[in-house]
């Protein structure tokens, strides 16, 4: 960091600190909990993550690959020394002029995200490789100034704002203090002071991969928190994102003072822009009620009454771009968006363009496909409730992170519930070819206590229906047809 982005970054502080003592919230997690979370958030549903940085050059391995690169004896490592070289020759800042984005159009992107029923969109700005893909005043190894010479987060922050599709961001900087540790064991770049200013000093925090599992040792340096302070403080007063997103390592016990100052910075400074804002967080960074929780690649159990989030992606095995993604059926991707949906969350769904900035057949395939079924399906999705029971049947969801791909197959008993005013959607989440359903919890005899009054209902698509009761259930006939996707009823309550 020269003089310049030094004189910047207290700056940047010093005004944070002036925006909490001026604001209404302070920097304690009691204060905090009293902010409530934004109702377009609560009403959106949907979102596209977007995982786009110099690491779909080498497209390798994972978005995880300048990390991996530098740890001798892993298959990137191997990978890269057979494909570009020694690491001390060509390391991973050696990319970014790779990184050319020569077919990126925000409105394209836009386009395709609107027609897939998206309601917020969410570019990362900083992956944990600390390369900014927004115009900064801390750094010049921006995507600005370097690769692509471009200002990619305003341009999708403007295209977005077009469509009124929320624009929001996520920040991953936490890790970049010991990310590229392993070009400290051998002869790399990363060793190299006249790059320092892009790695950093990687011998300053004693965490690796393993050790950053432990939340009370192995914390950031002093000058990491600080330049991570400002960094998304600057991101804020740039590009006034509703809701920023912050990966997992925040929750490390050095991030809790820095955390505070800055929820408090940044819902006082939505308060004095008259905006609706959100945090979302993992594991414990956050006391409940102080942002919102989300689960990476995976689900709840059961109806949390907070709002929260599930963000995973289209490929199963990688959120950047590569050569060998495994992409998921856009079926799985609406009946999880239907679950969560029915249990108070929302679907965080990522994408990963190729260094060009197109996208592959698969991931548009997938979003159009979810659009088609949005169009016909979201109104039981966009700006419901969650119902007295999120729904019923023999297949549950297993509870935590990392399960997305192990999900047992729905069958015609399963059904899920939204609801919206007097009207209860009920989704079929294998609808049977007959058109024959039983939903046991509109029968004469419920868990409730009483039975659930039903005026009338039909297809969300118009089709009638015809239903009758007893104590085993509401008995549907509907029309006879095949499909993979969920179906909706909607029913009109007494």
């Amino acid at each position: 960091m020269n003089e310049a982005q030094k004189k910047k970054q207290n700056e940047i502080l010093r005004n944070a600190e002036e925006v909490i003592a001026r604001g209404p919230y302070k920097a304690d997690w009691d204060s905090l909990a009293e902010h409530p979370v934004p109702q377009w958030y609560r009403d959106a549903k949907f979102g596209i993550f977007i995982h786009w940085g110099v690491y779909s050059v080498p497209a390798f391995g994972s978005e995880w690959y300048p990390r991996n690169m530098y740890l001798q004896g892993s298959p990137e490592y191997e990978h890269h020394r057979k494909t570009y070289g020694n690491q001390k020759i060509f390391g991973y800042k050696d990319f970014i002029p790779m990184f050319r984005a020569e077919k990126f159009d925000a409105e394209k992107w836009l386009d395709l995200f609107e027609e897939a029923g998206a309601r917020y969109i969410m570019p990362v700005a900083e992956h944990h490789d600390g390369f900014q893909m927004y115009a900064s005043g801390l750094s010049e190894w921006n995507a600005a100034k370097k690769g692509p010479c471009r200002d990619v987060i305003g341009e999708l922050k403007q295209a977005a704002e077009k469509r009124n599709i929320v624009f929001t961001v996520s920040d991953h900087r936490a890790e970049h203090c010991w990310f590229f540790s392993g070009g400290t064991k051998f002869d790399s770049d990363v060793r190299d002071p006249a790059n320092a200013d892009f790695y950093d000093d990687q011998t300053k925090c004693s965490c690796d991969l393993d050790s950053s599992q432990d939340i009370l040792s192995s914390g950031a340096p002093e000058e990491h928190l600080k330049n991570w302070l400002a960094r998304i403080c600057e991101i804020v007063d740039k590009y006034h994102p509703k809701a920023i997103y912050f990966d997992w390592w925040i929750q490390n016990i050095s991030f809790k003072p820095y955390l505070k100052k800055f929820a408090a910075f940044y819902y006082n400074r939505a308060a004095e822009w008259g905006q609706e804002v959100t945090i979302d967080y993992k594991f414990d960074a956050f006391p409940l009620r102080s942002a919102v929780f989300d689960v990476e690649r995976g689900q709840m159990s059961s109806v949390n009454p907070l709002p929260w989030q599930t963000d995973t992606a289209i490929a199963e095995n990688s959120w950047g771009y590569t050569d060998g993604n495994k992409f998921k059926n856009p079926v799985g991707i609406v009946e999880d968006l239907v679950d969560i949906v029915s249990k108070n969350g929302c679907l965080l769904l990522n994408v990963g363009p190729r260094s060009d900035g197109t996208f592959t057949e698969e991931d548009s395939h997938v979003l159009r496909e979810i659009g088609r079924w949005m169009k016909i399906n979201g109104e039981g999705i966009y700006g419901t409730k969650f119902w007295k029971v999120y729904g019923e049947g023999p297949t549950k969801v297993p509870d935590g992170s990392f399960t997305d791909t192990e999900r047992t197959p729905y069958t015609s008993e399963d059904i899920r519930f939204t609801c919206k005013g007097a009207t209860l959607y009920a989704f079929v989440m294998k609808y049977p070819e007959n058109g024959k359903v039983t939903i046991r919890t509109l029968g004469r005899f419920t868990d409730f206590g009483s039975e659930v009054p039903v005026k009338d209902m039909c297809c969300i698509n118009g089709s009638p229906l015809k239903f009758r009761k007893d104590e085993n259930g509401m008995h549907i006939e509907g029309p006879k047809m095949k499909t993979d996707y969920p179906v909706c009823f909607r029913i009109t309550l007494l």
